[in-house]
This record gives C-alpha cells, sequence and structure tokens, in this order.
C-alpha cells in the first residue's frame, strides 16, 4: 500500500545541508537548563502549593518524631542500669509511654504523608499527560511522520510518571534527610560536641566516594529511559494490525524476537548495573555506620570509665550516628539525585518548548457558512525541515542531528480556482504531486509561497478549526479507530442523532451492511478497522464524511485498491457524498474524469494541462498520453 504524498515528505538528509543539534537527554556536563525548577514550581506545582508546603511540614515533623527513639534510648538505659533510683518506675513508664505516643504519631503522619504524596503525585501525573498530549496533538502532521510511536508514548508514561516523582519522591527525600539529619546532630552535640566531630570525621571520605556513584546512577538512569523508549517502539510498530501483518508476510519471527530480545537485554542490564551500584552505595553507608559506631564507642567508653558521660550516653550516641549517617550520605549526592529526577521533567518540557509550526495566526477568523471556493495563487511548497518538524531524541536510532534544510520543492508556482460546487480531478504520474496538493487544503501543512485561499480567505488567516470542519477527507486508506461503528461515526460529528447516522449510512451504501453486523452500530470494527472490508471501510469512511457535512471533500485515491464490486458501490456512495460540494479529487475511474468541471494535470510539480476531458484528448499532450495508456484501457478492461 502507498503512502500518499502528504505523508510522505520532509527533510531528507542531502549532502552538504546544514545540521542542528536538538533534543539530547541534556547538556553536555550532566546540566540541566536554567531556570527548570523554578519552571516546575511556576507552571505545575502552582494549583498545588498549600499542599506541597503541608506535605513538607508532615515529612519534617514525622523526620524529626523519627529520631525521637534513639534519643529516648539513653533515659531508658541509664534507668535500667540504676534500677533503685528514686522514680525510677514511673520515670520508665513515661519514656515507654513516650516511645508509643512517638511510633503512633509517625504512623499516623505517615498515612497523611502518603495521601498527600498521592493525591499531588497523580493530579500532577494528570496534569503532565493532559498538556503533553494536548500539545502532541497540535503537532503538525510532518511531526508524525518522522517521530517514533514508541517515543512518544514513553513520554506520556514514563517520562511523566518520572517527574512525578521528581516532585513528590525525590524532593520529600530530601527534606526528610535535612530535618532527620539536623535534629540527629543537635542531640549529638547535647551529649558531646568533640565526639560528635571526630564520629563525624569518617564522612568525607564517603562523601567522595557517593558523588562517583551517584554520577553513575544518573547516567544509567538517561540510558535507562533511552533504551525503554527504544522497546516500546518495537512493541508499538510490530503489534498493532498492520506491523503484524508485514511480519508474517515478510518477516521472521525469530529475527524479530532477537531485534526485541536485544533491545530488553539491553533495559535488563542497566537494570543489573543500577542494582550493583546501588548495592555498591548502600554497602558504604553500612560501612561508615559501623565505623562511626565503632568510634563512638571507642570514645564514649573511655569517656564513661572516665565518668565524664553515662552508659545511657554511649547507647544513645551510638543510635543518634546512624540515624545521621545515613540522610547526610544522602545528602553529599543531592545534586546529582535532583539532576537525574529532574532527567524526565527536562524530556517531557522538551516536547511542551517544540513549537507548531503551523497554529492559528493573531487576528485569525473563522471560516462562517463555507461555500467552498478554493483557490491557489501562484502556490510553491517544499517540505519543512526535519529540524523544524521533529526532534532528535524522537527519532531514536537515527543519530543525535536533524537535518535544518527544507526538502526540495515538490510544488511548483501552481494556480487554479475551483468554484462552490465543482469537481476539480487532479490526474499524473505517480509522484507529480497531487497528494501535496490536497493535503494544503485543509491546511496539513503551509505552502512555503503564495496562498491557498477558502471563500477567498488565504487559510493561514482562518482558524485551524474552522479549515477543518470546511474540509472532509477520504483517503485510499482510511484509519478506524479499534471501537465500535457508531464511535467511529460520531468520531466527526458527536452531536449526530441515531436517524442522522443511519441517513449518512444509508446514503454511502453502507446501512445494510452494518444492520447485518451481529451488534448492529455497536460493532467492534478492529484495530484499523480491519475486521472489515476495503470496500466497507471506505464506505464507512464516506458515511463519516457525510455525518461531518463539509463544503469540501477531499478524495485521495480513495477506490484505488478496491474490487470492482466495492467500487462501483463506492462511486455510488461519492455520487451523494460529492453532491453540492466542492471536489478535489485524485482520480483514477474514467467515469470520474470525464464529469470533472476540470481536469488538472500535474506533472513535476507543475499544472502541465487543464481543461475538460475533451479538450485535454484534443489538445495532445500528457493528458491524452495517458487517457490512451491507462484510462482508455482501463474502460476497455471494464
Amino acid at each position: 500500500m502507498s503512502m500518499p504524498g502528504w505523508m510522505a515528505g520532509g527533510g531528507s538528509m542531502r549532502p552538504g545541508t546544514a545540521l542542528v543539534r536538538r533534543g539530547q537527554d541534556l547538556p553536555e556536563g550532566g546540566k540541566l537548563p536554567k531556570g527548570l525548577i523554578a519552571r516546575v514550581w511556576r507552571e505545575f506545582a502552582r494549583p498545588y502549593r498549600a499542599r506541597l508546603l503541608l506535605l513538607i511540614l508532615v515529612i519534617s515533623v514525622t523526620s524529626a518524631l523519627n529520631v525521637l527513639p534513639a534519643r529516648l534510648s539513653g533515659p531508658i538505659v541509664d534507668l535500667l542500669a540504676d534500677p533503685q533510683a528514686p522514680d525510677a518506675s514511673s520515670r520508665l513508664a513515661l519514656l515507654v509511654g513516650l516511645l508509643v505516643a512517638v511510633a503512633l504519631g509517625a504512623s499516623a503522619l505517615s498515612l497523611v504523608q502518603r495521601w498527600l504524596s498521592s493525591w499531588i503525585g497523580e493530579r500532577l501525573i494528570y496534569d503532565l499527560r493532559r498538556a503533553t498530549f494536548d500539545h502532541i496533538q497540535r503537532m503538525p502532521l510532518a511531526f508524525f511522520t518522522r517521530t517514533q510511536t514508541g517515543a512518544l508514548i514513553s513520554r506520556l508514561n514514563n517520562d511523566v510518571v518520572g517527574a512525578q516523582r521528581a516532585l513528590t519522591g525525590t524532593f520529600g527525600t530530601l527534606t526528610a534527610n535535612v530535618v532527620q539529619a539536623v535534629v540527629a546532630i543537635w542531640f549529638m552535640l547535647l551529649i558531646s560536641w568533640w565526639v560528635t566531630l571526630l564520629a563525624l570525621l569518617i564522612l568525607p571520605i564517603f562523601v567522595l566516594l557517593a558523588r562517583s556513584v551517584g554520577r553513575r546512577l544518573q547516567e544509567l538512569t538517561r540510558q535507562s529511559m533511552a533504551r525503554n523508549a527504544d522497546m516500546n517502539t518495537i512493541m508499538t510498530e510490530r503489534l498493532n494490525v498492520a506491523g503484524a501483518m508485514l511480519v508474517k508476510l515478510f518477516g521472521d519471527p525469530a529475527r524479530e524476537t532477537e531485534e526485541f530480545s536485544g533491545a530488553a537485554r539491553e533495559v535488563a542490564d542497566i537494570g543489573v548495573r543500577s542494582a550493583l551500584i546501588g548495592r555498591v552505595f548502600f554497602a558504604l553507608l553500612a560501612l561508615v555506620g559501623s565505623l562511626g559506631t565503632a568510634v563512638v564507642y571507642g570514645l564514649g567508653g573511655r569517656a564513661v570509665i572516665e565518668g565524664t558521660i553515662s552508659v545511657g550516653d554511649v547507647v544513645q550516641f551510638a543510635a543518634l550516628i546512624t540515624q545521621a549517617y545515613g540522610p547526610l550520605a544522602a545528602l553529599t549526592n543531592a545534586p546529582v539525585e535532583v539532576l537525574t529526577a529532574l532527567v524526565s521533567f527536562e524530556r517531557v518540557f522538551e516536547i511542551l518548548d517544540l513549537e507548531p509550526p503551523i497554529r492559528d495566526r493573531e487576528g485569525a477568523v473563522d471560516l462562517v457558512d463555507a461555500r467552498g471556493d478554493v483557490a491557489f495563487e501562484a502556490v510553491t511548497f517544499a517540505y519543512p525541515s526535519a529540524a523544524d518538524s521533529s526532534l532528535a531524541s524522537l527519532e531514536a536510532g537515527f543519530g543525535d542531528v536533524l537535518d535544518a534544510e527544507p526538502g526540495p520543492p515538490v510544488l511548483r508556482d501552481v494556480s487554479f480556482t475551483a468554484p462552490a460546487g465543482s469537481t476539480i480531478a487532479l490526474v499524473g504520474p505517480s509522484g507529480a504531486g497531487k497528494s501535496t496538493m490536497l493535503a494544503l487544503v485543509p491546511r496539513l501543512y503551509d505552502v512555503t509561497r503564495g496562498a491557498v485561499r477558502v471563500d477567498g480567505h488565504d487559510v493561514r488567516d482562518l482558524t485551524l478549526d474552522s479549515v477543518h470542519r470546511a474540509v472532509g477527507v477520504v483517503t485510499q486508506d482510511p484509519h478506524l479507530f479499534h471501537d465500535t461503528v457508531r464511535a467511529n461515526l460520531v468520531y466527526a460529528r458527536p452531536e449526530a442523532t441515531q436517524e442522522q447516522i443511519e441517513a449518512a449510512c444509508r446514503a454511502a451504501q453502507i446501512h445494510h451492511v452494518i444492520a447485518a453486523l451481529p451488534e448492529g452500530y455497536d460493532t467492534v470494527v478492529g484495530e484499523r478497522g480491519y475486521r472489515l472490508s476495503g470496500g466497507e471501510k471506505q464506505r464507512l469512511a464516506i458515511a463519516r464524511v457525510l455525518l461531518k457535512d463539509p463544503a469540501i471533500v477531499v478524495l485521495d485515491e480513495a477506490t484505488a485498491h478496491l474490487d470492482s464490486e466495492s467500487e462501483a458501490l463506492v462511486q455510488r456512495a461519492f455520487a451523494t457524498a460529492l453532491a453540492g460540494r466542492t471536489s478535489m479529487v485524485i482520480a483514477h475511474r474514467l467515469s470520474t474524469i470525464v464529469t470533472a468541471d476540470q481536469i488538472l494535470v500535474v506533472d513535476g510539480g507543475r499544472v502541465v494541462q487543464r481543461g475538460t476531458h475533451a479538450d485535454l484528448v484534443r489538445a495532445e499532450g500528457l493528458y491524452a498520453d495517458l487517457y490512451r495508456t491507462q484510462y482508455a484501457a482501463a474502460a476497455t478492461a471494464g
């Protein structure tokens, strides 16, 4: 099945063209763009600032409570060492009661913390996904012809979730570590400032090791994101109906499995390396904790012997130092962890910052009560450059540079008019530019020079929504969603009644087919409509256009791959669909050409002949040659 010309263009690499580097995971040196944190706070955290501040408060109080059991262990040990002390029993009961109260308070606050974190996180995921999906939907067709679907899905899934974890997870952990470390060290200083300093002297050695480990984990995180996107791309392209059919007809399941296995193996290998490096980090943390505890018992034991501190103080100190070392060790690597967490935000913003080149101009007006007059005025068109249409990070496997030069001209100085209600037939050899001309009418692309006008308005001065409402398109392979017949029909007109739906289907010669289905209009058509025949899909697409009721209908090789019976039914449906509307048709049937009000013969991106069928046959030239070799032969065969 050939790809329509309007989907095949754009920015192929050519020797000597300018290149731009865009869309890398992070700028070189591992530094994120300046102001990223401020942007996150300004654009996405704003609705949740009050709850975020409350979450930070709850985390802070919970972290402080988590240190208190270590602080209370000292007085309890001293009481147990001197059970004959005055009021020992009541004091012990009070301390145990405090331990229970602290445990209950910490548990209750942990539930509040979990609720706040989940509430903020899930809504942030929703906001990010909605904003990203909405932005992607507004990108031009050239964007989708270049980017990998799997890479886009990865941004909407993995990176959005990673961004949420950065806000509610990483920064929450950072807050908890700061509070816990400060409280633990404060309690240690109250016991003995000089033992505290000596115990903390070991920490700088660990800092250097932790930073090295953290940088490696950051790099592995980036690699994991990229490899997961590659794996998603393979699954997306192979596990849809068209991809599965291609694999079965031309591919080798063993080769496909091997290719997928290679991508999955890389993800697994990165996971193993991350786990091992993470284990090294925790092993170093445990080692430092053990050394610190040894220092405390050594120095504290001597102080106990000398009578300067109690046994309870030593036990309390040993418990506190373990409470301090973990957060301090994590804080030494905090900048790297924050950078790693914010990689996801940066990757999401990378999509949001890619401005759609085709959008409403300032002051654009709606096209109201469209008549359907279409005019091309000296139109020249070249497909946009890759750099203007895509991101290198969404074209994984094809390098990190994008071509900055537009493609060669596909259309050159094309001018014609199509009055409202007329039929314009486009004929010419393959690759002449016919499909590209049709793509300019609904403004799937913008002209390079000249203008396309609808009802006298340059389409660039009209709102995109109003232009799209005025134009209906049927392609050679119309797309249907994996949904019911009814859902696919009302996609063009959500408010349509059942009577309107059935009327459109009768006009499109498809109602009797739908009525015979087991579930009627509630029958699921399968992915891309593969449960329907080619002719049935075409007629369903025509019914969808009739429901939309546009002033202009564009038919891009809509009957190119149908059998004669299906084509006859589709042609009868077209007779209804085109009645009273301006129609622009890439024609393959002689009947369409003969009845057209004007025929444009396109070759090499130019209109080389124009006129009625009879005029062009008499004039000789390219049309007469095409008619004799293609259309007349087809008529004879019919």
